[in-house]
């Protein structure tokens, strides 16, 4: 048994947890953290994708009672038939083009340069989208995720997309462009943690099936350590996060990624860390 493998598992499995729902990039993180912690390559990517399977875990957990409810009223009740709707209609547009494009950005941007140019970009327009937000006096049009339309979950389905660039971070793209639309930050969070279920499940299956060669019984034991660390780690995010946006603003979110970001980018430019 080799315990420096399952002390990685447990780190990998930590950041994935915890930034899957923050709008900070958790993809970017895991390929910042495995390439310090000297785990790249194919069986690597596999076992990233892998894990990411326990945070939505944690979200399902979480919303447990609501899911319950939409399978029962999916026929009847037409608050949980509109959440449905909404949710599929939200996932088309990456499920389309994240088929078409996934190889290239996977072969040009997975490297943490590129993921540290995309923190330090996402993190400004966090900062940008906030301050007008303030200046405005924000007063959403969309209070709660039961109140939108089919074509906000559209438009916030399209901002998803953007998160296929590593570092950009689905969260972030799904929540502050919602806000953008005018959903509040209850509705714009709570819509991108229900959107995660069936975009990052898909991703999930679609990227094991066509890794699945790499799937050896050796590597299982270690996915399923990143796997439950994963999913506890998460849950305590996802229940933290909803508290947190009822008193707060994301712009501590928007400087955390631009001093990560710059971070590794002046780290890379110095030649302190050859990533």
């Amino acid at each position: 048994m080799d315990w420096i493998l399952y002390l990685k598992a447990v780190i990998l499995g930590i950041v994935e947890g915890l930034t899957e729902f923050l709008p900070v990039s958790s993809t970017g993180h895991l390929i910042v953290a495995g390439s310090l912690l000297d785990y790249t390559g194919q069986e690597a990517d596999t076992f990233y994708i892998a894990i990411q399977a326990g945070a939505i875990f944690a979200v399902c957990w979480h919303y447990r009672q609501r899911l319950i409810d939409i399978c029962l009223g999916l026929f009847s009740d037409k608050v949980q038939q509109r959440l449905a709707i909404n949710t599929i209609v939200a996932f088309l547009p990456a499920a389309v083009i994240g088929v078409l494009v996934a190889s290239y950005i996977k072969k040009w941007l997975f490297n943490p340069i590129a993921v540290a140019t995309a923190l330090v970009v996402g993190g400004v327009i966090i900062l940008i989208v906030e301050y007008f937000q303030d200046k405005k006096t924000y007063k959403p049009r969309v209070e709660t995720m039961d109140d939108m339309s089919w074509k906000d979950a559209l438009r916030v389905g399209f901002l998803q997309c953007l998160a296929m660039i590593p570092g950009t971070s689905r969260s972030g793209a799904t929540i502050i462009g919602g806000l953008c639309i005018g959903l509040s930050r209850k509705a714009a969070t709570e819509f991108s943690f229900f959107l995660a279920i069936p975009t990052i499940f898909g991703a999930t299956v679609y990227d094991l099936w066509k890794s699945r060669d790499v799937l050896t019984a050796t590597a299982l034991p270690m996915i399923s350590v990143g796997f439950v660390v994963s999913f506890f780690s998460a849950l305590v995010v996802v229940r933290w996060l909803l508290h947190y946006v009822s008193k707060h603003d994301f712009s501590a979110f928007g400087w955390y990624r631009i001093f990560f970001g710059g971070v590794i980018l002046l780290t890379w430019w110095t030649g302190l860390v050859q990533w």
